[in-house]
């Protein structure tokens, strides 16, 4: 059965990540995904926005999908529905991603321990802005 990290793993991911793919990220300010992006990016963190049709978010600028980003990426952090999950840890294990985070509210148990079972830190149904003000700000 899947289990997330500790708050001291969850803290040391977040001390070793400096560039996050973000699956999903919204162009919208009213949406999550922007907003949780937004303040994960003035914190000092890189966004990569991955998101079709979208030039750019954040004044970053937007890939397709995972395999389009150039360079590596040290965290995934999706925002879409659970039933989408799979192709993106596919993804993010064929990219070599160290980490994928799946945000509050987001649940899919296979998935999770798939990418655990690859090799990969996994946190799942958690806000990264939230875990990031409560264990790091």
């Amino acid at each position: 059965m899947f289990r997330n990290p500790s708050d001291a793993e969850i803290r040391a991911l977040l001390q070793r990540v400096h560039r996050i793919a973000v699956v999903g990220l919204s162009p919208k300010p009213d949406r999550p995904s922007y907003g949780v992006s937004q303040v994960m990016q003035r914190a000092g963190y890189q966004i990569v926005p991955v998101r079709p049709l979208v030039a750019e978010v954040l004044g970053e600028q937007a890939y397709p999908d995972l395999s389009s980003i150039p360079g590596p990426v040290d965290l995934v952090n999706v925002f879409r529905r659970a039933e989408e999950i799979d192709a993106v840890v596919d993804e993010a294990i064929a990219i070599k991603a160290p980490a994928i985070w799946i945000q509050l509210g987001i649940v899919n148990e296979a998935a999770a321990q798939r990418a655990q079972d690859a090799g990969l830190v996994v946190v799942m149904d958690r806000c990264i802005k939230i875990d990031y003000a409560r264990l790091l700000a």
